[in-house]
């Protein structure tokens, strides 16, 4: 697992145990050309981008709460390994739960005094319709909102009745992460029905770690990960629900 030192934005890896104590962003791509990535993390070119003020957000605030390290998938992935990109998200719902926090970043929400407005920013954000994000709402304990400019929106275990409403996830495995397993995987699937990603492939590998399965990607099967994914599920569960 590659991190960011936060004191001076360069990766460096860490593997098993000696991984230290990181937080993580939750957020979602620009244009691909506007994200900084692998390689480009520290150099000159990066702070031009426009993804580049997301990662010093980020920064500033794991050294404003105490933390050295911090994780952001576009530049601490190296996505032109597919071995590594494979083994990244399969690993990816563990590394949002291990996180000592995670920093949502609503960049289309702004913040208000009033809550109900603030609340009505936060409902319509793109961050709510991605396939991805969904698990990185579940996983970590923690979740931090932070709206357009970094401003503070609210926390997971503040908002969570309306966090249930604008997903529709179950209150439990909001409230309590490890009650996970307990619901059905049918329940489970239904959390990301309504929402999108770029990849078609992808809609069946953002529910990888909400329901346990691990498997290898191979992008371009397009519709057959779906039935991939259903295979691996026949094989560790007896749950019917599979099937609905």
């Amino acid at each position: 697992m590659r991190l960011i030192n936060v004191e001076n934005m360069v990766l460096e890896e860490f593997f098993g145990d000696h991984i230290p104590s990181y937080a993580i962003l939750s957020h979602t791509w620009g244009q691909n050309h506007e994200e900084v990535h692998f390689g480009e993390i520290g150099t000159t070119s990066a702070h031009q981008k426009p993804g580049y003020q997301k990662i010093r957000y980020l920064c500033q605030q794991a050294a404003t709460d105490g933390l050295r390290w911090a994780w952001c998938d576009t530049c601490c992935i190296d996505k032109s390994s597919s071995a590594e990109l494979s083994e990244s998200i399969n690993s990816m719902f563990q590394w949002y739960q291990k996180a000592n926090v995670c920093y949502a970043y609503l960049s289309d929400a702004s913040a208000t005094e009033v809550h109900e407005e603030k609340v009505d920013q936060m409902r319509t954000s793109r961050w709510f319709t991605r396939g991805w994000t969904l698990q990185e709402l579940i996983a970590p304990e923690k979740v931090v909102f932070y709206g357009r400019d970094w401003k503070f929106l609210g926390d997971k275990r503040s908002l969570v009745n309306y966090l249930c409403g604008i997903t529709g996830v179950n209150f439990g495995a909001l409230a309590l992460p490890w009650a996970l397993p307990s619901y059905s995987i049918a329940t489970r699937m239904s959390w990301v029905s309504s929402r999108t990603t770029t990849r078609t492939e992808d809609q069946a590998y953002c529910m990888l770690g909400i329901l346990g399965v691990y498997m290898p990607l191979l992008y371009g099967e397009g519709q057959n990960a779906f039935r991939r994914l259903q295979e691996e599920l026949i094989k560790i569960s007896d749950d019917e629900t599979i099937f609905a």
